[in-house]
């Protein structure tokens, strides 16, 4: 452990100018006298940065297997990325280096092991029987472009189709050509005058290995015969094929066009279709044939030993039903079910009781993979009810547009919304078991609880149980509710300052140990929710309107642009009146005809229902003043103790008493440094307007309405010169200074002046200038008092500054430990009066206590700043900069977080250049630096969060949570908690025969594949046709690879000497067994010479 002296301040740290050294490092000295010695115990080697599991919805799939025996899914998608799920909590993600769209992906059955093919003509072969799949070989083609491709079962050959029309064939174990081509003109041979277009089908007859099917995208179908290298049978039909599908028996086929119809065909009559059907086309009187319908893009054809086949398919809607939805199709007996989808189908496969495609296939449910969707078909049960999906799928129902990530939660709090969430499920399901149930579950060694709260475009807020590295939604909350929705779009209120998505969640602030929720909208509102678990009916909704906006001398305000969210968290507002009864249908206007006093939304007047869960406490709005629209909230912090809820933008900042619903704090932001402005901005004079204060709330000023818009890019000019102390004006316009908003906001407990002998509950305020502002809050005492006397908001006069806006502030106490803002623990508030009563004395009790506050005149606190360009730690009250660290010159920090690690903190911050750092507190030396991702869009920013315990997360793709550790331990136990994918499972029996068929043929017929595509028999393939690359997975690549191959080749090895010794016991068995053998024999022999002469009767 390495103590760390105040006065080495300057150790490791990033050096600054000359002149800033030395006038900190004489103030660092002064501090040092009465600092005492804080033991820092975090160093670089706790620190390794690696992803652990991605939860969500493959983004844009596009290809779909199934192993029917070992009951695991896989998806690929236009990214070249591959999904494995298992049994619900068994998943994972594998990504192609090449980033190529797959365009399949086929199973070896039962064998732990997947091949895909790429859209750059690349095959790979995927080894599943370690945690994390590594690729043992690649193939990539150089002449042709791949189309199609089928691995028969049990068989190591698999066909790739081309482009070109031809087949080559790839043995899978060492991934090389075989010398055995099908070449299209071949398989054609005069059929067709013309090029017959790519393979879109290969399969072997169920019944005949030797007979291959190949389906050409112009209609053409050929049955090949692999002996004799010709074709038996050529199918031609007028309409392009999507695509074929065998009848068990081998008998008949089925093929899907693109006008609508299905075409079955009996193997031995190639001249025309037995049976033509178009599923959804109207038929014509006088014969004629149906109209053309949209084309049939799969067909499967599965069997049963009871009944009537399943004919199902995709596509194939007459082209009148405009406006309809995407279906899957199925045809059993005489009866059609059309099933509508939310989504366009990009694949389905019938899952079925057997591997072997020579027996009856039994289906038995239909996966279908959509474009934002997986849903599981019933095909057993009437109606062909859906499957309850049990994986994290749902994270993009709405867009994200915001995330928090909390790690150790109070245990309570999952259980508590489990319960409320349970309520929310919906009915109708199938009642069978989830049938993809392969893979085995990893240890559990994290045993803290963890959430994960998302928001979304619609207004909606999700929970998720995140622990363990699993994820399952627990709750959702619709916020929107709360608000009148317009009908149409012509009906919509012309208060609207967004176009799209007006209940768009920016930023949530949550206290888990009060249970209370906060949240800021992008039309400028902010809700307060409390946390019941009975049911209420709220008769009117509690509500304020805030005018928030101020303006400056000599500066002409720009055009009021609506601006996209910031990634920074914030909000604000000021009441025009408690409770409004109704809303004005229309903007009431001021003296000058401009919209003035209005809201964006309108809040419901008449009575709400609230289950239980989250419960409306109060809804605040900014409203539009003179013209102007409110701007968007840019920060926002709630506190159960205080009952406070404060909140800013660009115009200023708004405090709000929640208990009391009143506005307490009502000031532009050049308000807050009173006479210490360092810019000398100055309040127009005198002021437009004056909006008349309701009972018991503050005069509302004005603020300065100019637009921000930080999404471009958060390093604007006005940061990077923002803090040299003389500034001249040639530098820096007012107009841009003007553009100051609150972009920070911390209640904490602590010193808020220099000469203070004891900490207070305060609020500290950072803003996009790098400015931190302390507010002194004076709480009138708890129970009866708190609701009757006001609290009392006061500026400090203190004024810190760094460069860069402000992100994030933290306390330490004297002994270096977190000082977390005081929060009052939960209780259920819908409960008699007299229990209430009793309970209002624990209000404002701060729960956790640290030695901060003992009154003692010695103790003292540091604050932790960061902003955007650095970090600063400051001794309170001396107010003194005892550390600083300048985190990146050239970018911009976009998300600081101060979080416990090791029973230790640290200060964690990503960049926009891609960097992830970690720095040890207070002394702020840096332990972790790793170039890992760079900012490539705003969904990243929005969205990226650290969280305690070496965790962080940020939403990798619309659909997508992809989740990290900087924790060198969790990266140790990574393996461990992985699940399985692979295991062993026996395959099971072929289909018997039968007496007759094994006499007199007719069975399936088997064919030595080896013996016709092996190298002694076709030759070697060209060696410009495809070339081999071994993967990282194979042996040539262990000691790169992760330690999962090791370790399974350890198991190998083991397993190996295990298997020498059962071969050795073995060998002993079998000489004892031959020895006993030998000896039966002779006495058997001995006996026949004894009784060789008897009659029967004489023994």
């Amino acid at each position: 452990m390495r103590k760390f002296n105040i006065r080495k301040v300057l150790d490791g740290l990033t050096a600054v100018s000359s002149a800033a050294s030395a006038a900190s490092a004489a103030q660092q000295q002064q501090a040092g006298n009465r600092e005492t010695e804080i033991q820092e115990t975090l160093q670089s080697e706790h620190f390794q940065l690696c992803k652990t599991v991605r939860h969500g919805f493959p983004y844009q799939p596009s290809a779909l297997a199934f192993d029917p025996v070992q009951k695991i899914l896989a998806i690929g998608t236009q990214t070249g990325a591959l999904r494995l799920f298992g049994r619900p909590g068994v998943e994972c993600y594998c990504q192609h280096d090449s980033g190529a769209a797959v365009i399949q992906l086929q199973f070896l059955i039962n064998e732990g092991a997947l091949v895909s093919a790429l859209a750059d003509d690349t095959l790979h072969l995927w080894n599943l029987r370690q945690k994390r799949p590594a690729i043992l070989h690649s193939l990539k083609f150089n002449r042709e472009r791949i189309t199609f491709c089928h691995l028969p079962f049990q068989s190591k050959w698999l066909y790739v189709g081309t482009e070109r029309g031809n087949i080559h064939i790839v043995n899978v174990e060492s991934f090389t050509l075989s010398g055995y081509v099908i070449m299209w003109n071949k398989a054609i041979e005069l059929s067709s005058k013309s090029h017959p277009g790519p393979i879109v089908h290969i399969s072997d007859n169920p019944m005949d290995e030797g007979k291959l099917l190949i389906g050409f995208e112009s209609g053409t179908v050929v049955l090949w015969d692999l002996k004799s290298k010709k074709a038996d049978y050529r199918y031609t039909h007028d309409e392009a094929i999507h695509s074929v599908a065998w009848h068990h028996e081998g008998k008949q086929f089925i093929c899907s066009h693109s006008d609508g119809t299905l075409t079955i065909w009996n193997v031995k009559s190639p001249t025309k279709p037995f049976q033509t059907i178009t599923p959804h086309g109207k038929q014509l009187k006088d014969g004629k044939k149906p109209e053309p319908c949209k084309p049939i893009l799969k067909v499967e054809y599965k069997t049963t030993r009871v009944g009537e086949p399943f004919i199902i398919l995709s596509g194939g809607l007459s082209y009148d039903t405009v406006g309809r939805r995407p279906c899957l199709t199925v045809m059993h007996g005489k009866s059609t079910a059309v099933l509508e989808m939310d989504y366009s189908i990009v694949d389905f496969l019938t899952l079925c009781e057997t591997p072997y495609p020579n027996d009856f296939q039994e289906p038995y449910a239909v996966v279908v993979l959509l474009e934002k969707d997986l849903v599981l078909i019933d095909l057993a049960q009437n109606g062909y009810p859906i499957f309850e999906n049990p994986y994290p799928l749902t994270i993009h129902e709405s867009p994200v547009t915001c995330c928090e990530y909390f790690a150790d939660c109070p245990v309570d709090l999952i259980p508590a919304l489990y319960s409320v969430g349970a309520r929310q499920k919906r009915q109708g399901y199938s009642k069978k078991e989830w049938p993809i149930s392969g893979g085995n579950w990893g240890l559990i060694t994290q045993s803290y609880p963890e959430i994960i709260i998302t928001g979304h475009a619609d207004g909606s807020i999700k929970f998720w149980d995140a622990s363990a590295i699993t994820l399952q939604v627990l709750y959702k909350l619709k916020t929107a509710k709360v608000f009148e929705k317009s009908r149409n779009k012509d009906d919509r209120p012309n208060t609207d300052i967004v176009d799209e998505d007006p209940y768009a969640i920016q930023i949530i602030s949550w206290c888990p140990e009060s249970r209370m929720l906060c949240i800021a909208g992008v039309s400028a509102h902010v809700i307060i929710y409390r946390f019941s678990k009975q049911e209420v009916t709220t008769e009117v909704i509690p509500m304020l309107e805030v005018r928030l906006l101020y303006e400056i001398n000599d500066v002409e305000s720009p055009d009021g642009e609506q601006v996209p969210p910031l990634p920074t968290p914030g909000t604000g507002s000021n009441p025009q009146s408690i409770v409004p009864q109704s809303h004005p249908s229309t903007s009431s206007s001021s003296s000058d005809g401009l919209r003035d006093n209005v809201p964006c939304l309108k809040v419901k007047n008449s009575p709400l229902k609230q289950s239980p869960g989250y419960q409306i406490e109060l809804v605040i709005q900014l409203v539009w003043v003179s013209g102007e629209p409110p701007q968007q909230i840019t920060s926002l912090a709630v506190n159960s103790a205080y009952g406070l809820v404060v909140f800013g933008n660009c115009n200023g900042i708004a405090m709000v008493d929640y208990l009391q619903k009143t506005v307490l704090l009502n000031l532009g932001t050049i308000e807050l440094y009173g006479s210490n402005d360092p810019y000398r901005r100055e309040p127009r004079s005198p002021r437009k307007t004056r909006q008349p204060s309701g009972a018991g709330l503050c005069d509302i000023n004005e603020g300065t309405m100019v637009p921000e818009d930080r999404c471009k890019s958060p390093t604007s000019d006005v940061k990077d010169n923002s803090f040299s102390r003389s500034r001249s004006s040639s530098v820096t316009s007012i107009d841009k200074e003007s553009r100051e908003a609150i972009s920070a906001l911390h209640f904490c407990e602590t010193f808020t002046r220099k000469a203070d002998t004891s900490p207070s509950p305060c609020l500290w305020v950072g803003t996009t200038l790098g400015t931190v502002l302390v507010i002194v809050l004076n709480l009138p005492p708890g129970g009866e008092q708190r609701l009757l006397q006001p609290v009392i908001v006061s500026p400090s006069g203190t004024i810190l500054r760094l460069k860069g806006a402000i992100l994030r502030m933290a306390f330490l106490d004297t002994t270096g430990s977190l000082v977390p803002p005081a929060h009052e623990p939960w209780r259920e508030h819908n409960v008699s009066e007299d229990k209430d009563e009793k309970d209002k004395s624990k209000k404002r009790r701060p729960v956790s206590v640290s030695p901060s506050s003992s009154q003692e005149i010695s103790e003292n606190q540091y604050a932790v700043i960061c902003s955007e360009k650095q970090a600063k730690v400051i001794s309170l009250p001396s107010q003194n900069c005892i550390y600083k660290q300048n985190i990146t010159e050239t970018s911009f920090v976009l998300r600081g977080d101060i979080v416990s690690l090791s029973n230790s903190i640290c200060l964690a911050c990503f960049c926009a250049n891609g960097h992830i750092m970690t720095f040890s507190l207070p002394s702020l030396r840096p332990l972790l630096d790793v170039y890992y991702l760079p900012l490539t869009n705003m969904r990243i920013a929005r969205t990226f969060c650290f969280t305690n315990n070496g965790q962080a997360l940020y939403l990798v793709s619309p659909t997508e949570i992809q989740r990290l550790t900087y924790s060198q331990e969790t990266c140790e136990n990574l393996q461990e908690m992985l699940g399985e994918l692979f295991t062993p499972v026996e395959t099971p029996e072929a289909p018997n025969r039968g007496f007759f068929k094994g006499l007199f043929g007719g069975g399936a017929q088997s064919l030595d594949r080896e013996e016709l595509f092996g190298e002694s028999a076709s030759g070697k393939a060209s060696r410009s046709l495809a070339q081999h690359i071994p993967g990282p997975g194979g042996i040539e690549g262990v000691k790169g690879a992760a330690s999962g191959v090791v370790g399974e080749l350890a198991r190998a090895r083991l397993a190996l000497d295990e298997r020498g010794q059962k071969l050795g016991e073995l060998e002993e068995k079998t000489a004892a067994m031959l020895y006993s053998a030998d000896s039966f024999s002779k006495h058997a022999h001995e006996m026949m010479l004894k009784y060789k002469d008897k009659k029967w009767y004489q023994f």
